[in-house]
């Protein structure tokens, strides 16, 4: 009998501590399940908080696309602003180079003219002067020739013809 009691007393322990045990087991589950809980919780706000941030992104996303096709638009016409103003670059060197060659060709040629131009200009120098006493002899025989007419009315000076 001994042994029956105590088999009695060793099954009453092991029940005992299987009820302890399944008490705790069922603590800590209850304390997992909510843990699980909260963290549910907090994953449903992180994923509404990600679907606002994902519209956010694809929002911004767009505007970017659309502010990178109007740059590239706008860098188009801008391209063919610096080519026209590289032609009006090469135009000016090229009529610079034209100017330059000009002017080269000129002061050569009068380097090589400088005798007959002298020459041209003393001549006209002549030229103008001969034409002046020409214009004062005939204003002078035009005054001698024209006879002076009385105003009427107008009494007229004795005339001497000594001088």
């Amino acid at each position: 009998m001994d042994w029956q009691i105590l088999l009695y007393i060793a099954a009453i322990v092991a029940a005992v501590g299987f009820l302890i045990l399944c008490v705790a087991l069922a603590m800590t589950l209850n304390s997992l399940k909510n843990t699980l809980k909260e963290v549910s919780g907090t994953v449903a706000g992180l994923e509404n908080q990600l679907q606002g941030v994902t519209l956010e992104t694809t929002n911004l996303l767009h505007k970017t696309n659309e502010l990178a096709e109007d740059i590239q638009v706008k860098t188009e016409k801008l391209n063919g602003v610096v080519d026209a103003v590289k032609g009006v670059g090469n135009s000016v060197t090229d009529l610079n180079a034209s100017v330059r060659r000009i002017t080269m060709s000129v002061a050569s040629s009068a380097e090589q003219n400088e005798e007959k131009i002298a020459q041209v200009v003393q001549w006209s120098n002549v030229a103008m002067g001969i034409r002046d006493k020409w214009k004062a002899r005939k204003a002078y025989s035009t005054r001698q020739s024209e006879s002076y007419q009385p105003v009427p009315g107008q009494k007229q000076l004795p005339h001497n013809d000594q001088y």
